[in-house]
């Protein structure tokens, strides 16, 4: 399995490592075609981009330290996200106790070098090595990670930068129009809900409960025939004859006879012909 990791590792990097030495060898042939035509190197400004940036490391840092190697131009370091930036204060007063001064801290960067060979170099040279020389540096057990950006501009920079503010306030318009239609739809429903109270003791109003016909009950039936003229005959008739059925049907299974219904059935008269 490691090997087999090893090779992915190897294959991914390798497109990256010729698409690096291919820019590399195109601009080596304009600088050797600019020479040949006997014309003056231009000097063109390089960018290095900053991979890692350790916490309390500023923009000053970079500069004192790389301009040993060349003249230093403009320098951009990236904050980190509010978002995470409040969650490390929160960590910070949870472990202190108290609420400390936090520093702020950035996640990338990028420096600009007069001249894109000087910045070609240092790249090369700097990568993977540590960021301070001196045993007592806060930054020397961090490494340079490095990347020299073949054929990117200052102004390249700056549309990114700006796209992203403008992604980041469409986002933040978007959030706050959504929270504004759902305390709408909220404000909406306790208005109806108080419209609703309020309009419950209206006599005016229509009533609105819920109505239903459920069947009557045979209870409810002999009560009702009962409530007639006449009816009170009529039921002490039916129970009377209810009680002689059932007598008819207990002597006929004490004495083992058929039941009066089944004798009915069973001996159908007969016509003579």
């Amino acid at each position: 399995m490691e090997g087999e990791e090893s090779e992915k590792a190897a294959t991914e990097q390798e497109p990256l490592e010729g698409t690096d030495q291919a820019l590399d060898a195109e601009e080596e042939q304009e600088e050797s075609e600019e020479a040949a035509c006997g014309r003056k190197k231009r000097v063109v400004p390089g960018i290095v981009y900053l991979g890692h940036i350790p916490p309390r490391f500023r923009p000053l840092h970079v500069r004192n330290l790389l301009s040993a190697y060349g003249e230093v131009g403009r320098v951009f370091f990236q904050a980190e996200d509010r978002f995470v930036r409040r969650k490390k204060k929160k960590a910070a007063a949870a472990a202190g106790g108290k609420k400390r001064s936090y520093s702020k801290d950035y996640t990338e960067g990028w420096v600009e070098f007069r001249d894109k060979r000087v910045a070609k170099r240092v790249a090369a040279s700097l990568h993977n090595t540590p960021m301070g020389a001196r045993r007592r540096s806060p930054f020397r057990y961090d490494l340079w990670n490095l990347k020299y950006l073949h054929r990117f501009t200052w102004s390249h920079l700056s549309e990114h930068l700006a796209f992203e503010r403008q992604v980041r306030r469409q986002r933040l318009r978007a959030e706050v129009a959504q929270a504004k239609r759902e305390t709408d739809f909220y404000l909406q429903s306790v208005e109806r809900g108080q419209r609703f109270l309020a309009a419950d003791g209206d006599p005016a109003r229509p009533d609105g409960s819920w109505t239903f016909a459920q069947r009557p009950t045979e209870q409810e039936l002999r009560a009702r025939k009962a409530a007639r003229p006449g009816g009170r005959e009529r039921a002490r008739l039916a129970t009377v004859q209810d009680k002689a059925r059932s007598n008819k049907g207990l002597l006929a299974r004490i004495f083992g006879a058929p039941p009066p219904s089944e004798s009915m059935e069973g001996t159908s008269p007969v016509r003579d012909s």
